[in-house]
């Protein structure tokens, strides 16, 4: 039995943090652009928090001076953020799981 796995487009990985849409994935032999390195995937994702991040503290920066910021979205630019911020971390924690393993074969 062979399975396929197939790589996260970055349309994806931003679908996955709440913004944008999905697109279909290249099949293997579609004569389309080679899929994204991981490495620029994790940074274009990484890049996605931080502005994310910096949305949630303009908003509080905003909410603090009475520049028109309502609560809520002061809020919900932080929990925004926060959750971003939890999948990332859980990305990398998982990453460093499989390298922990990969090197903890025995060949």
């Amino acid at each position: 039995m062979h399975l396929a796995v197939n790589p996260m487009s970055a349309s994806s990985a931003s679908h996955l943090a709440g913004a944008g849409s999905s697109t279909a994935l290249p099949s293997r032999g579609a004569a389309s652009e080679a899929p994204s390195p991981f490495a620029d995937l994790l940074t274009d994702a990484i890049g996605e928090v931080s502005q994310l991040e910096n949305q949630a503290h303009t908003a509080v920066a905003g909410l603090m001076a009475g520049s028109g910021v309502d609560v809520h979205q002061a809020m919900i630019a932080t929990q925004k953020a926060s959750m971003a911020f939890e999948l990332a971390l859980a990305v990398r924690n998982r990453a460093v799981q499989a390298y922990q393993q990969v090197i903890g074969m025995q060949f």
